[in-house]
């Protein structure tokens, strides 16, 4: 059995991390293998934390002026291939369709790895004047990349994601957008998903094919190491030159505009899980938590069951009314014929951030028990005040869940100075290594070969601070942030 806990069937996290992962996700029944290869089945109870995550992060975007729309799953070969760079760091996972309908295709297609080369083609028909930009688009869809080593919503073959398109009249309003994708995927990393963010820029090596930079944000997960949680591209006018993309501008000069992409996966319904989980399985925030508040009705008999029943009715007449900050409350019970034992399990594994017991002795008391799974702290509350106190109790826990996070990510994030030390505390203590860093690309891949660590990313809120590299001793103006990463 886990330790103060009912999980007794899970791996432990020090134990084996991996382990622990796969068996959460299965026996959480978050998701589930496909008969595909690399691809996975998402089961109620993982999509609906996706869909949490995936409302909120829309809510955002519509609120900074972008509209949803549809491209097709099947891209071209011919305008996959108009931009060199881009297809070149695509390729090796690029899935082609090359028979349909029993012949052979005259053109290949290929399965949606992104939709960069699509959208470019189809928008030079819609952009012609100034006044047709900035042009603000988003997709929800999923994606095939032909991953060689997969893992459930971490890595898979197909995945579901949010991608934005944006093109810009000037580089500035470009590059304000970029800057606005990543907020949006902060917001919804820190505030929904209690998961601390780092965001910076990434390295020449680590930047989207094609791109002229990208900015992302990175999460510590529990076994410390490094997950992207969001990445937000600028393209230039890369693309729009290669699709012959032109406007007419104010001064009646034609040129190409500037463009953005940006996007966040079903990857962070992992990241989630090892963000926060332990070892009796989830713990989830309570804003993309599927059930809030779990009631688990106890009693041995029918008179039993009468009183606990009627109790339980008048709590979810007053639960309608009650409103959190991530909406209407949602909660469950849980009438079950099961042992009130085998019902704690179920939930404690799936990370309900509230459990409350009510037992024929606790209606006669007015009462009942109100377990929190982060702790698993029991209290006696007042059944007439329980509505009430749910919105702040809540609020509170999400700060809570979010302050551990950020405690776990402040102590497993070390400065060090020379590539002796480097090695040293990656190997002892693991975590994000902020290092001088020069800025050479053969330094970063010597990094890379001798310790599986990369740059995440060049931390925007960074001091300026001179140095010299771990590995040339070249001069670097600030450092960087290194892990392992997922």
């Amino acid at each position: 059995m886990a330790k103060d806990g009912f999980v007794a069937s899970i791996t432990r996290q020090s134990e084996d991390f991996p382990g622990w992962y796969n068996d959460v996700v299965l026996k959480a029944q978050l998701a589930d293998y496909s008969p595909v290869r690399g691809c996975m089945i998402i089961r109620p109870y993982g999509f609906a934390i996706w869909e949490s995550m995936r409302d909120e992060l829309d809510r955002y975007i519509k609120r900074t002026g972008h509209d949803n729309v549809y491209f097709p799953l099947f891209v071209p070969r011919s305008l996959l291939e108009k931009e060199a760079e881009h297809v070149e760091g695509f390729n090796p996972q690029v899935a082609w369709v090359t028979h349909a309908g029993g012949e052979e295709l005259s053109e290949w297609l290929a399965i949606r790895p992104t939709s960069e080369a699509l959208i470019a083609e189809v928008v030079k028909d819609w952009i012609q004047s100034y006044r047709d930009l900035p042009l603000l688009m988003n997709l929800w869809n999923n994606v095939v990349r032909w991953e060689l080593r997969t893992r459930l919503f971490l890595r898979t073959t197909e995945f579901l994601w949010q991608e934005a398109h944006t093109f810009h009249a000037t580089e500035q309003e470009a590059a304000d957008e970029v800057a606005l994708g990543l907020e949006g995927y902060r917001r919804v990393s820190e505030d929904w998903l209690a998961i601390p963010v780092i965001a910076g820029r990434k390295s020449p090596a680590e930047t989207f094919p094609g791109a002229v930079y990208t900015l992302a944000v990175e999460a510590m997960m529990r076994d410390k190491r490094a997950l992207q949680a969001g990445t937000s591209h600028m393209l230039g006018q890369n693309f729009a030159r290669s699709a012959g993309i032109e406007f007419l501008d104010r001064d009646n000069q034609r040129k190409s505009p500037w463009g953005t992409s940006w996007g966040f996966s079903t990857r962070m319904v992992g990241a989630t899980i090892m963000a926060h989980g332990d070892d009796s399985g989830l713990v989830l925030p309570p804003n993309v938590a599927p059930h809030q508040v779990v009631v688990v009705p106890i009693f041995r008999d029918e008179e039993g069951r009468t009183a606990v029943s009627g109790a339980v009715t008048g709590l979810e007449a007053a639960f309608a009314a009650v409103q959190t900050a991530s909406g209407p409350l949602r909660w469950k019970v849980d009438w079950r014929e099961e042992s009130p034992g085998f019902k704690y399990n179920h939930w404690e594994l799936r990370g309900v951030p509230y459990r409350l017991e009510v037992g024929p002795r606790d209606v006669a008391a007015g009462q009942a028990v109100l377990v929190r799974r982060l702790d698993r702290v029991k209290e006696a509350i007042p059944l007439q005040a329980l509505a009430a106190e749910l919105p702040a109790r809540l609020a509170a826990y999400q700060a809570a869940v979010f302050a551990s996070a950020l405690d776990f990510r402040t102590a497993n994030t070390h400065h060090v100075d020379s590539y002796t030390d480097f090695r040293r505390v990656l190997e002892e203590k693991g975590g994000f290594l902020l290092a001088p860093w020069c800025g050479e690309a053969a330094c970063e891949g010597q990094v890379n070969t001798e310790t599986g660590a990369t740059i995440r990313v060049i931390p925007s809120d960074g001091p300026d601070e001179t140095g010299k590299c771990i590995i040339d001793g070249r001069p670097s103006e600030r450092r960087a942030l290194f892990a392992r990463a997922y």
